[in-house]
């Protein structure tokens, strides 16, 4: 970044880990001021730039507190935003860790996941819709291949959110663009975190790459779909997966 250029800012939901964790490295590295959000207090061990200032604690399955947060973050921004990624998801288990189908889910456990899943970008987007306009910026929804297919571990809660957010980045599109700002998404597939369910291993073995994704590798695809390498592309659903989908 030279002298003249202002630097760019991102916010990010569900930095804590995964690929969360590997986006603000990739934007950090870019020289983009990057802006976190998770339930979580800052973790002191973040090696890079911004620290606490830059970081919001939220609760996006609680609505009032996701309101709260969006002015909080808009009181840092300054009048422009020129990213917001939606990569917050959670997908509850059941008591031994298995897949929660449409039958056995609780009703209170369907309301947090499409709170935090869907609900939660909708809010922070039309709240930082200002910011967002002011910058010509882009959105990212960080969708899921269990959004357009069974999966053997993503519960059916998580996998109908993802579907939803992905009609959503469409109609968010659709919206969003007479103001000059792209909206799409990204389906990830099997990626290597610490969060893995047993038996992935299995899965591996069908994909056409025969390898799980990196946390780095879908970073650079929400990097791109950020940068002005993307200036044409809004509305699309990018699947990072290896394959899988074929």
């Amino acid at each position: 970044m030279t002298g003249n250029e202002i630097q760019k800012t991102m916010v990010l939901t569900g930095a804590s880990r995964g690929i969360g964790h590997a986006t603000v490295r990739r934007f950090n590295r870019e020289g983009w001021r990057v802006i976190t959000c998770s339930r979580h207090p800052f973790p002191q061990e973040c090696p890079w730039g911004g620290g606490g200032e830059n970081h919001v604690q939220i609760d996006l399955s609680d609505p009032s507190d996701t309101i709260r947060g969006v002015e909080v973050i808009r009181e840092k921004l300054g009048g422009r935003l020129d990213a917001l990624v939606n990569n917050a998801g959670i997908s509850p288990k059941g008591p031994e860790g298995e897949r929660l189908n449409t039958l056995d889910t609780d009703l209170r456990a369907w309301g947090q996941v499409f709170h935090v899943n869907f609900f939660a970008p909708v809010v922070l987007a039309r709240g930082l819709q200002a910011e967002l306009a002011a910058a010509k910026g882009a959105v990212v929804n960080v969708t899921s291949i269990a959004g357009v297919r069974v999966h053997p571990f993503a519960g059916a809660a998580y996998a109908t959110s993802k579907a939803a957010l992905a009609a959503l980045t469409r109609e968010m599109a659709h919206d969003y663009g007479p103001m000059g700002v792209r909206v799409n998404a990204i389906a990830p597939g099997e990626v290597e975190t610490a969060i893995l369910s047993p038996g992935t291993d299995k899965i591996v073995e069908t994909l056409p790459m025969r390898r799980l994704g990196q946390p780095e590798e879908v970073a650079a695809a929400i990097y791109f779909l950020c940068s002005e390498d993307s200036s044409y592309i809004s509305g699309t659903e990018i699947e990072v997966n290896g394959a899988q989908h074929v």
